[in-house]
């Protein structure tokens, strides 16, 4: 075990764990934000930057300074190691410039994008970013392209990532899809227009912290926040069958895998599961979802749904939809 000092609180973790995780373990604003890094994934983190933090002291033993900011994903703590996260100016100056690197080529879409609302790009700008750009450069464009009957894929959001090879690598052994060319024209792509058709290829799109990857059947469908999202599940044999369904009415817009508060998917589902069953009465409804994460979706308090009128109003659906009589009610419909 090792103990470290992260912002002024000191938290013991097991040797071997990133400064990041160990700012997870304490919880609040010192943890670094992260936009590459997933816990699930091996072998991510170090590219975007973003979660570059100080070291005002390696360890107990060696109490020198690390010489330059480093990634918090990718470091390992020692113990008596000191940290300085949004205690220091030098870090969040940093962190801007980083945000600001960012949004160079991405566009300026949002009112357009599928992913906002629960975009990590977006919120990581209004945190961190600055008001007016500096560059006055041309931006790179791509094409839109599909990549499967499911997938439409807007390479002139990405910010090269890498999670969705990665998922892709980890998750299926039939990958087709990865970074071609190089510098500034280097773009997630297909080789030779194959499509990505394998059973999980939908997971891409949970894991894109952007909206560079989108479900073509919810796609300007909705405002995420307009939407009442649902814990449900179903008996499946491909993967865990535990979703969120974004509903609006008795209609299910989207089936998406559950996200922790950082935003990571925990256990992926299939894709049978995401596209497949978008009737309510596919699934068993467990209450409405909390919203871990600061997201605008949390600030219409979803979770104080009436479950028995939910419910009545379900049965009533798929009574309706069997042609039987509408059992007699004072309730309205959701």
């Amino acid at each position: 075990m090792a103990k470290v000092t992260i912002d002024g609180i000191e938290v013991e973790v097991a040797d071997g764990t990133t400064i990041l995780n160990a700012a997870r373990q304490i919880g609040g604003e010192v943890v670094p934000p992260a936009m590459c890094y997933y816990s699930s994934l091996k072998d991510t983190g170090g590219k975007c930057r973003v979660c570059l933090v100080k070291v005002t002291q390696g360890s107990a033993k060696d109490p020198r300074p690390m010489p330059k900011l480093v990634a918090s994903c990718r470091t390992p703590v020692m113990d008596g190691m000191v940290v300085q996260n949004i205690t220091s100016q030098e870090v969040l100056e940093a962190r801007k410039g980083v945000v600001e690197f960012l949004l160079i080529n991405h566009p300026l879409d949002c009112p357009i994008c599928d992913q906002a609302g629960e975009c990590d790009l977006q919120n990581l700008a209004y945190e961190h970013g600055a008001a007016k750009t500096r560059y006055e450069e041309d931006r790179r464009t791509f094409e839109k392209i599909d990549i499967g009957d499911k997938i439409k894929l807007h390479m002139t959001r990405c910010i090269l990532c890498y999670r969705c090879t990665f998922v892709a690598d980890q998750l299926t052994n039939e990958r087709v899809h990865g970074v071609i060319n190089r510098g500034d024209a280097s773009e997630i792509s297909t080789y030779i227009e194959k499509a990505v058709d394998n059973e999980f290829s939908g997971n891409m799109i949970d894991v894109c912290p952007v909206g560079a990857l989108t479900d073509k059947t919810f796609r300007f469908k909705s405002r995420v926040w307009f939407t009442k999202p649902l814990d449900a599940h179903r008996n499946c044999d491909k993967c865990c069958g535990k979703v969120v369904l974004w509903t609006k009415g008795d209609d299910v817009l989207r089936v998406s895998a559950r996200k922790d508060q950082y935003g990571e998917v925990k256990e992926y589902i299939c894709n049978e599961c995401r596209y497949d069953h978008k009737n309510m009465n596919d699934w068993t409804i467990e209450g409405p979802r909390h919203i871990d994460k600061h997201s605008v979706i949390s600030q219409n308090h979803y979770e104080k749904i009436d479950m028995q009128k939910l419910k009545l109003d379900i049965e009533r659906q798929i009574q309706f939809q069997k042609g039987k009589q509408l059992p007699e009610t004072n309730q309205s419909p959701a």
